[in-house]
């Protein structure tokens, strides 16, 4: 075999050393002769031949380069290509024929056929197909050929480098078509109705389907679909067609399968189709309370090592709200499963990276919240991690081969790649941010790799983000961005030459979610539909963005249980609700959802009990004829008996033409419903006999057809139509408007006048060029005609109608030119400062004798009492006196003696009408200043007092009113008054209450037409305990401005049982007198210790120029045990074990902690911890230990197994205690995910004491952090404060909380927090602000007793 294969080198190199030698003596030739001068004469002949056989010479070197080329087996690779292609045929029904194809390729190809895209498995069907591959030869043998033989054969070769594929069109004749002339009557019958199935079943849907007549070798197409989308054979789906019988069968059924589906089938003479729904219901969870899986996982943007996959969540979200999702990939081929995200994403769109080049993987999706994980989604369609491009050209791309073409080969290395082009955030959530960017055009042969760089906005420094795994695609995911963080990032290519110029930077993007979660749709309406179904309609939520659909839910009334109607989500606005109990009364709501997550719920919607709707209606009967003329008639019927508990909202007609007694097909005569049972049947043919029948209408739907009515025959009969109308005139002329007027006709024919006609034409045409200004009859005597053209002239007339028809029309009346006069005015509408309404006209052509005629819908006044009509010279004044719903209508103004000086004004009650020009709502004759709250009060510092509220928008003209009891009362020594404008906050401040300030306080606003007032009554026991809290805040601001006690005396055991009595005092100076007493009598320095004969009244005395104070202790017999330095001590070496409290358990960011505290600790203490009986090792993850007097037990992320019985056991030498904790239920271990992850937290940034210099000011920031992003307040001395010009509190991006103190004082010292709260917990961060003068100090004295 080694000798075989040396000498086929040999074969080879001897073969290229010809070529090589050969190739060589001619260029050398050529450059010798190119190099020589030479002078020879030849014929054009020879001149002729030896240019041939150079071309010649050419061709033949090329193609035996190509062919070296490709039987080379150690040359590249190439794609399949087609040497010759499939032809297209047309046969004669019963024949055989064969398609053949020539493929050529390296590897060697596989060759694949296809039926209209189905793939042909010949072994499956060997009495019809028949496949042969002999020495890339291909064919394909259809035996027996039928009509369902007619498609589209495609032939695909595929390799490792590609795929191609040729497609040639079968055509099977027969010689007669069997069908022709034949109209097919298509009934489907045993329809399968609403369906309910579980996930993971299978499903079968069919019905039954005749066709008549029934043709020899015909069959109807029957196509399934879902949603209006066809449905095409799968691994899910499978459909058969018996010739009689369609059925589709649902494998293991997914929300995904979930919809309306529709079986439909065509024929040459139409189409018959029948929809039911399918309802797939969620699977059962394995663990209680968890989330049901989500839907519909697929794959978008897939690259080389990238896609992003997106879901849609599921209807039950279980027992809590879903916390996030996890995204799971598993390579084709294989079942493992890999965890694509370590943290979960609440964003229903993740980009997955680190993906395999060439590979293909599916993708399935997890849900989870506090109770546990849902099952996995249904897995995805395969994606192929592959460059767009190539995926494109592996499909079957356009291959297009040059020949004859010689270039030089560029160099396949040294070429460094140029910068990235078009780089952009297409993406940009909490979770992450996604960059895009075009590949470089300079970049060599070689492929090229991508390095992203981060920057901090406001920093020159960039940072490398993949620096130990370069990308291939141009798309990357960054993660671990800083949320609410602004950020720059750019791109640079590297090959093996070297690292590319960076690109263009992206400018600075902020690390947030853009895309909000939807609003709530508006409140749904359920109606009746059958007897286990409801029909539920609501309004779409406006704010929304790709949105994804809704999801219905319901619950019996009297429960709060809410189950889900649908689980798959849907984007109409109505939705019927199946499978709900007959009889039952229940109430639905709606949710929106996108990807950003759930909507809040919409409201709930009325009740509704669950049985039929009224649906069938009674037959309309007795269709006669009421008048006929020659190509019309005027038909009327009688009502139906009953209206099916329902309202008839109008009526249909449908006719028929009879013939020689032969009756043709029913055709609808009017597609708008009839509000009358009469109706003119127009349209007609003279002498033609008719047949027409009625169906009724009501909010179920349309009734059957009434019975046939008997021939009539469309012949004219002599009857009256009104007259033509009089007196018309024109008014309120304008550019493109006019408003036409007329009065009745003298003789109104054989009934009544029931409407009008307007027709129109332009001056310059003929009697052909009139036409209808409306369609619909006109009821009024009155019409505004817009639309036209400014400056062209008009002619007008009118025609009446009544029952028998419509009339002849009126005298023309025009022209007149579209065109306002020059200083013409319009109503316009005025509201006094006492909110009275009026309209009001003027004129500047008064004539003598003109005068101002108001009139209500072109009508005179019936009724003057409401309307005051005031003139003063050019100007009329209509003045509602009481303005009402009675008072809408169009009001027009005409002044007399001019030339059709005119006007009109539209009052309605909502403001709007369907005809244009001014208009007026009734809502707007009192404005009313809007508050954002009603007036309130608080207690400040000093004992002050301030009154205030808030509007939601005022003007720089509004003024502010202050009135006490009636009394308005001004700025001054007792009241502070203060209006922001530009925040409309509006303030009152009294420096103390006192008696004579019991009443009603009032702030009267007034903004130019609009008022407002607000007040607040305080009297009784309310302002008696207001005013003592008042004096009481300003006696202590005045104590405290001299030297005070800041904690009052108190006593208290040192560990050395010594009695301790102290106090803390504050705002004292070096002349400040300090006196100790004892009953009464001065304490000295040097007096003997205290002793438990010591009982009685202590007080410490403090005193100077300022003001003075005192503090008073009662140490009486009650309390001698514990002055008793002996007692205190036996008392706490006894206590020392028992005083150990009952254990606790907390939660902290990394786990929970077991804690007792000792109120006697002492160093001797032995502390011992046991779970389930067995002494605790301690480890890394769980630590015992002491701080302070708490004993405590550290258990980091806890798992199941630490679950059970914890004791703690304390010995102190002499005598021992046990503590005994049960540790169970999930409690414990959710406790501290949330508190890691969701609970409103203080994590840093403020002091545990803040010691500051009076006068300056302080600023601090406390870092916050929770989800949802929690409430911050801040308190002194468990007192919320609130922002002002001495406290600045601030709340920024949702992470930063600050104070700012200005100009601090001795007041300011206290006990200050930060508290943070959201739905998950409430967390208080504590510090403690102590204020000194640099000349005075705080003193602490004590009093000792010895050790008895």
């Amino acid at each position: 075999v080694v000798r075989g294969l040396m000498e086929a080198r040999e074969d080879d190199v001897t073969e290229e050393g010809i070529s090589y030698v050969a190739m060589r003596n001619l260029f050398v030739r050529e450059a010798r002769e190119a190099m020589e001068v030479k002078v020879e004469k030849k014929t054009r002949t020879t001149h002729i031949r030896e240019s041939a056989e150079r071309v010649e010479l050419g061709k033949t070197m090329e193609e035996w380069s190509e062919f070296r080329k490709k039987m080379n087996p150690d040359s590249l690779t190439h794609r399949p290509e087609f040497i010759v292609k499939p032809r297209g045929q047309t046969i004669w029904e019963g024949n055989t024929v064969k398609l053949h194809c020539t493929v050529a390729g390296w590897p060697k190809p596989r060759i694949a056929w296809y039926k209209n895209n189905v793939l042909i498995d010949a072994k499956a069907h060997p009495e019809k197909y028949t496949t042969e591959s002999n020495y890339n030869m291909h064919s394909l043998e259809i035996k027996n050929c039928d009509f369902l033989d007619t498609a589209q054969y495609c032939a695909s070769a595929l390799n490792i480098k590609g795929e191609v594929s040729s497609v040639a069109t079968i055509v099977v004749k027969n010689g007669y078509s069997p069908e022709h002339g034949v109209t097919f009557q298509t009934t489907i019958i045993d329809k399968f109705e609403v369906a309910f199935g579980h996930e993971g079943e299978t499903l079968s849907l069919g019905c039954t389907v005749i066709v008549y007549p029934t043709v020899k070798k015909y069959q109807p197409e029957v196509v399934w679909y879902r949603n209006s989308v066809p449905l095409k054979p799968s691994k899910w789906v499978h459909t058969h067609w018996s010739g009689e019988r369609a059925t589709l069968t649902l494998t293991h059924l997914n929300k995904e399968d979930e919809g309306m589906y529709t079986l439909r089938v065509n024929t040459k003479s139409g189409f018959d189709s029948y929809s039911a729904y399918v309802f797939v219901k969620d699977a059962d969870v394995e663990v209680e309370g968890a989330p049901v899986a989500p839907l519909d996982v697929r794959c978008h943007d897939a690259n080389k090592d990238y896609v992003v996959v997106t879901w849609k969540q599921p209807a039950v979200e279980g027992s809590s709200p879903i916390l996030g999702y996890y995204i799971d990939k598993c390579e084709v081929g294989t079942h493992h499963w890999a965890q694509c995200n370590e943290n979960p994403v609440k964003y229903a769109r993740f980009p997955v990276t680190g993906l395999v080049e060439g590979r293909s993987y599916i993708f399935r999706v997890r849900a989870f919240n506090q109770e546990g994980v849902s099952r996995p989604s249904r897995v995805s369609e395969p994606v192929i991690a592959m460059d767009p491009s190539d995926r494109a050209s592996l499909k079957g791309g356009t291959h297009v081969e040059t020949q004859g073409v010689l270039t030089r080969p560029l160099p396949s290395v040294g070429v460094i790649p140029g910068e990235p082009t078009d780089v952009v955030v297409t993406e940009a959530t909490k979770s992450y941010v996604v960059l895009a960017w075009k590949p470089p055009v300079q970049r060599g042969h070689e492929g090229v790799m991508y390095y992203i760089e981060k920057s901090v906005s406001g920093s020159d420094i960039w940072q490398r983000v993949n620096t130990g795994m370069p990308v291939k695609s141009p798309r990357f995911a960054l993660f671990d961005l800083a949320e609410g963080k602004s950020y720059s990032f750019r791109v640079r290519c590297s090959n093996s030459a070297g690292v590319g110029e960076p690109s263009a930077s992206t400018g600075d993007v902020t690390v947030g979610d853009i895309l909000d979660l939807p609003s709530a749709p508006g409140t749904p309406v359920a109606a009746r539909n059958t007897d286990t179904s409801v029909v539920v309609f609501w309004s779409a939520s406006k704010d929304v963005s790709h949105l994804v659909g809704y999801y219905i839910e319901c619950s019996e009334v009297g429960t709060d249980i809410w189950m889900p109607c649908n689980n798959k989500p849907i984007k109409q606005t109505r939705f019927v609700c199946h499978g709900l109990i007959t009889g039952v009364n229940y109430v639905f709501r709606v949710k929106a959802v996108n990807a950003a997550g759930y909507s809040l719920s919409s409201s709930q919607s009325d009740a509704v009990i669950v049985q039929a709707a009224i649906c069938k209606f009674p037959r309309s009967s007795d269709v006669t004829m009421l008048e006929a003329v020659k190509d019309y008639m005027i038909l009327s019927w009688n009502p139906p008996a009953h209206d099916g508990g329902a309202d008839i909202r109008g009526y249909f007609v449908d006719y028929r033409t009879v013939k020689g007694g032969v009756a043709g097909k029913w055709h609808e005569m009017n597609h708008k419903a009839l509000t009358t049972t009469t109706f003119k049947a127009e349209d007609l043919k003279e002498n033609v006999f008719y047949q027409f029948q009625v169906r009724a209408m009501n909010m179920a739907g349309v009734s059957e057809a009434s019975l046939p009515s008997g021939r009539l025959e469309c012949k004219e009969w002599t009857i009256t139509v009104p007259g033509p109308p009089v007196g018309l005139h024109v008014l309120e002329v304008r550019d493109t408007s006019a408003v036409i007027l007329w009065e009745p006709p003298v003789f109104d024919g054989r009934t009544p006048v029931n409407g009008y006609y307007l027709d129109l034409k332009f001056e310059s045409a003929g009697e052909e060029g009139w036409k209808a200004a409306h369609e619909k009859v006109n009821q009024v005597k009155y019409m505004k005609v817009t639309g036209l053209e400014a400056g062209a002239s008009y002619v007008f007339r009118v025609r009446a109608q009544n029952l028998a028809g419509v009339g002849n029309p009126s005298v023309p009346i025009g022209p007149i030119l579209a065109q306002s006069r020059p200083g013409t005015k319009e109503i316009y509408v005025d509201v006094d400062d006492d909110g009275v309404i009026s309209m009001v006209f003027e004129c500047a052509d008064l004539k003598a004798g003109s005068e101002f005629v108001w009139s209500k819908n072109y009508q005179a006044m019936a009724d003057t009492s409401r309307i005051t009509i005031v003139t003063e010279k050019g100007k009329s004044r209509a003045i509602f006196n009481s303005p009402s719903l009675e008072d809408l209508g169009t009001y027009s103004c005409v002044v007399t003696n001019t030339d059709g000086i005119s006007s009109s004004y539209t009052l309605t009650e909502e403001g709007e009408s369907k005809q244009s020009g001014p208009r007026l709502s009734l809502t707007w004759c009192f404005p009313v200043i809007p508050f954002k709250n009603e007036m309130a009060m608080e207690l400040l510092e000093k004992g002050r007092v301030r009154f205030w509220t808030q509007v939601e928008k005022c003007t720089a003209d509004c003024q502010v009113e202050y009135v006490f009891n009636d009394v308005i009362i001004t700025q001054g020594k007792k009241y502070t008054m203060n209006f922001d404008k530009s925040t409309g906050i509006i303030e009152m401040f009294m420096d103390s209450l006192e008696v004579t300030d019991e009443g009603t306080f009032t702030f009267n606003l007034v903004d130019g037409k609009a008022k407002g007032a607000t007040s607040l009554v305080l009297i009784g026991d309310e302002f008696r305990e207001l005013q003592k809290k008042s004096e009481f805040e300003r006696a202590e601001w005045v104590r405290k401005q001299g030297p005070h006690f800041v904690e009052y005396l108190d006593f208290t055991v040192t560990p050395e049982c010594d009695v301790l009595l102290k106090c803390k005092i504050g705002n004292v100076k070096a002349e400040t007198e300090i006196t100790w007493s004892k009953d009464c009598i001065e304490i000295a320095d040097d007096d003997e210790d205290i002793s438990k004969h010591d009982a009685g009244v202590y007080e410490v005395f403090l005193k100077d120029d300022r003001g003075k104070d005192s503090s008073i202790f009662k140490l009486t017999d009650a309390g001698k045990t514990l002055v008793n330095g002996k007692k205190v001590k036996k008392t706490k070496q006894k206590k020392r074990t028992n005083s150990a409290s009952d254990i606790q358990v907390i939660s902290t960011e990394h786990g929970i902690i077991l804690q007792s505290v000792v109120t006697y600790h002492h160093e001797d203490l032995r502390v011992g911890w046991l779970h389930k009986d067995a002494k605790i090792s301690a480890s890394e993850r769980v630590k015992a230990g002491v701080t302070g007097e708490q004993l405590w037990l550290k258990i980091n992320e806890p798992t199941e197994k630490d679950k059970g019985k914890y004791a703690m056991d304390i010995f102190d030498g002499k005598d021992g205690v046990k503590r005994v904790f049960e540790l169970s239920g999930k409690a414990a271990f959710t406790l501290s995910s949330i508190s890691s992850s969701d609970r409103a937290r203080v994590i840093g940034g403020l002091p545990d004491v803040v010691a500051i210099q009076e006068g300056k000011s302080l600023n601090l920031t406390g870092n916050v952090w929770g989800e949802p992003v929690p409430e911050v307040s801040w308190t002194k001395n468990e007192k919320q404060l609130l922002s002002d010009d001495h406290y600045s509190l601030k709340f920024e991006h949702g992470k930063f909380a600050s104070i700012t103190i200005a100009a601090v004082t001795t007041t300011d010292s206290g006990k200050y927090a930060l508290v943070v709260k959201n739905k998950y917990g409430t967390e208080a961060g504590e510090f403690t602000v102590s204020v000194y003068n640099p000349e005075d100090d705080d003193f602490v004295f004590s009093l000792k007793g010895s050790k008895q």
